[in-house]
């Protein structure tokens, strides 16, 4: 597999999207495994997850009626 921004060797996979991604274009973000509760609601987290830098995980949930 190679690297979506410059097409050397990936090290890794963007737990996001999937993309390839080599050493100098990686990044670190949280990743949101569940939700759970509801005053307030907490989550299990893990940090340091790999992120390519090129999507774009979106901050707040987005409305998907076509699913309902």
């Amino acid at each position: 597999m190679l690297c979506a921004q410059c097409e050397e060797s990936a090290r890794g996979v963007c737990r996001f999207c999937g993309r390839g991604v080599c050493a100098t274009h990686h990044a670190a973000m949280p990743f949101i495994i569940t939700v759970f509760g509801d005053d307030p609601p907490r989550s299990i987290v893990v940090g340091g997850t790999l992120w390519c830098q090129v999507c774009r995980p979106q901050p707040e949930p987005i409305a998907m009626p076509e699913l309902a």
